[in-house]
């Protein structure tokens, strides 16, 4: 599914990168732990940037949880996106990430902008 919304990405006239948000965090014992979460897409055309992350199944809260979880860490106001087989409509979630199916992502030229 990464390589088809790449693909869609580019067709549009993005500037498609990886992106890389570092966490600091506290393990149980009191540890510093340094942490680097991968955010699939990082889309840029213009003044317009958005967070993508590309999730097969998101079957229980745990799992949006882990997919969202580099997206809400990044320090900016761009728009956050999750694409997933298994949205059943456009929606944001709590966080303010917008979850979309990829169906719509790709019948719908302007879903990023939902």
């Amino acid at each position: 599914m990464e390589n088809i919304i790449f693909n869609e990405l580019k067709v549009r006239g993005y500037n498609v990168d990886v992106g890389v948000v570092v966490m600091n965090e506290t393990d149980q014992t009191g540890k510093k732990i340094r942490k680097q979460l991968e955010i699939d897409f990082v889309c840029n055309k213009g003044s317009k940037r958005y967070y993508i992350q590309s999730a097969f199944a998101m079957h229980d809260e745990k799992k949006m949880q882990q997919e969202q979880r580099a997206l809400v860490n990044t320090s900016d106001g761009f728009k956050k996106i999750i694409i997933t087989k298994d949205a059943i409509a456009p929606l944001y979630n709590e966080e303010g990430v917008l979850v979309m199916s990829v169906f719509d992502f790709l019948l719908n030229p302007d879903s990023m902008d939902l």
